[in-house]
């Protein structure tokens, strides 16, 4: 065994620990430890925006999970790709910076949270924020998080907007704007043709700060306890045992699968459950690993008239070739862009209040995201349901760290998630049936003419649907029976522990997760910082 101690010890250098590490280190006045269970970010493949492709199966850079066989998706097994590296998901995402809506965050500050309603969460996401455009009442330019437009419009995805447009659903430049509803392009954690992960927004200017130290490829075992106070944590790095102690506290950062992972392995979860799996219990808070959500996408992809995809591109060496050159010299053209260029937000219907089904627009089609591209020319129009009202849990399957927890989303359990995604489908249908479009399409490959009822619809989705990588909530915030963390994200029942992840949403944000998990370690860091004074 060998030990350290610091102030403040970080378990995870993902999206939120990256952001941690930064401004707790900030001051130089407290010590700070950040473990991450994956090596450093020196794949080339992880900065080049496209490059995900080449990190969603590679078991180096990412977890590969996969859930257990879900009744609701005819039980099937659906791949969750994780980041096991520096910056953790963002440095493999598909890098749509959105940040939710209003809505959603007077909704936590309505379930009994004070301090995370809308004019609250604002500042911290301007403050995180470089965005391309500048500054203004909304945005921030001076921030680490680099956010970007789309470069140049592909042909498809102006066609698309074009469409949607024409199917009724308003322009909208600024998903992040006065409202999100409407279609347009995306802006992407991209700068300078770069990814910007946290790992390189926030983690690599503090990297020289002599009151930080960061170690790679160091799996966290288990949270260390003095009575009900959390003192440190063991880690396993390079096969041996290790402890490192913290006299402020331990931070978890480890995201949505591992955080209560990591929780009911130190003992603190359903009493009953841990006993069953041979855990030593320390303190009993049932709802460690309950209130899983997650963003379930159903493609529908059609066969292009024209041969103007990414498809084509990859399988023409000069195409190929012509993008390299283009990324090489310029830091421009499909490579600085990744997948998801255009999208849309849209009501199903017209009492929904806001906005319940959001677009991926991508001008190619996989059989799952990160596949092989089909060798036909094909673009994609992804539908996912903003909020779903399904629930599921991540549980242990046992004492090991090394073995993945059970994860079971339980999708399209709530019949209102059926409803909207089937409605989301007629929707896509309706966008590529207007004439800015349809002079593109030859067919619809999938779901297909024969798929026309209601039950034909949810059964496509049953058999295809997979996820669009936002699992959150199994440490919700609140101060129900439900809650896992208060609204300073401070375990419950415990003292020296906080979870600070998308894992302490109460309820899921109706966008890509990525931003707003940055906002909530901006805002943690604010209030570690102000009660440790």
């Amino acid at each position: 065994m060998t030990s350290a101690t610091v102030d403040y010890i970080i378990i995870g250098a993902g999206s939120a620990g990256c952001v941690l590490a930064n401004r707790l280190s900030a001051e130089g006045r407290y010590s700070v430890l950040l473990f991450e269970a994956g090596p450093k970010d020196d794949y080339l493949w992880i900065h080049i925006p496209i490059g995900y492709a080449k990190t969603m199966f590679n078991p180096r850079y990412n977890w590969c999970f996969y859930t257990e066989a879900d009744a609701g998706m005819n039980n099937r097994k659906i791949y969750w790709p994780r980041g096991k590296v520096l910056g953790g998901s963002s440095a493999i995402n598909g890098l749509i910076f959105v940040r939710g809506q209003r809505e959603d965050y007077e909704h936590w500050a309505q379930l009994g949270n004070p301090g995370w309603a809308w004019d609250d969460v604002l500042p911290y996401f301007i403050r995180s924020e470089r965005n391309q455009r500048g500054a203004s009442a909304l945005h921030g330019a001076a921030g680490e998080l680099g956010v970007s437009d789309v470069g140049e419009p592909h042909e498809l995805a102006e066609a698309f907007i074009a469409a949607a447009t024409q199917a009724g659903i308003p322009r909208n430049d600024d998903f992040n704007g006065r409202t999100q509803e409407g279609v347009g392009y995306y802006q992407l954690t991209t700068w300078r043709g770069w990814r910007c992960s946290t790992a390189v927004a926030y983690l690599k200017p503090a990297r020289k700060r002599s009151n930080l130290r960061v170690e790679t490829e160091a799996l966290a075992t288990r949270v260390l306890f003095e009575g009900k106070r959390a003192v440190g944590i063991a880690y396993r790095q390079a096969g041996k045992e290790h402890q490192a102690h913290a006299k402020r506290e331990v931070l978890l950062c480890a995201g949505a699968l591992q955080s209560p992972q990591l929780l009911q392995l130190s003992g603190v979860g359903d009493v009953e459950f841990l006993k069953e799996r041979g855990v030593s219990v320390l303190h009993h808070l049932p709802a460690v690993g309950r209130n899983l959500q997650d963003h379930l996408q159903v493609r529908v992809i059609h066969r292009c008239a024209k041969p103007i995809t990414t498809n084509d591109d990859m399988k023409s060496l000069i195409r190929k070739m012509r993008m390299g050159l283009r990324f090489l010299l310029w830091r421009s053209g499909p490579l600085a862009i990744g997948i998801n260029q255009a999208g849309a937000f849209v009501r199903t219907h017209a009492d929904v209040a806001t906005p319940d089904i959001q677009f991926h627009f991508a001008a190619l089609s996989a059989d799952m995201p990160g596949a092989p591209l089909h060798d036909f020319s094909g673009f994609t129009s992804s539908v996912c349901q903003l909020r779903p009202h399904s629930r599921g849990t991540v549980m242990i399957k046992s004492t090991d760290p090394l073995e993945p927890p059970a994860m079971q989303p339980n999708y399209l359990s709530a019949e209102i998630d059926k409803q909207t995604v089937i409605a989301g489908l007629r929707v896509a249908r309706k966008i590529a049936g207007s004439p800015a479009l349809q002079r593109y399409i030859v067919d619809e490959y999938m779901p297909g003419k024969d798929a026309q009822s209601d039950e034909a619809l949810l059964e496509f989705a049953r058999n295809t649907g997979v996820t669009i990588f936002h699992p959150s909530g199994t440490c919700k915030m609140g101060s129900d029976a439900g809650a896992v963390v208060d609204a300073r994200l401070r375990v419950h029942g415990l003292a020296g522990l906080r979870v600070v992840d998308c894992s302490i949403m109460p309820t899921l944000t109706s966008g890509n997760t990525h931003a707003p998990v940055v906002m909530i370690a901006e805002k943690a860091a604010d209030m570690i910082l102000q009660d440790a004074h």
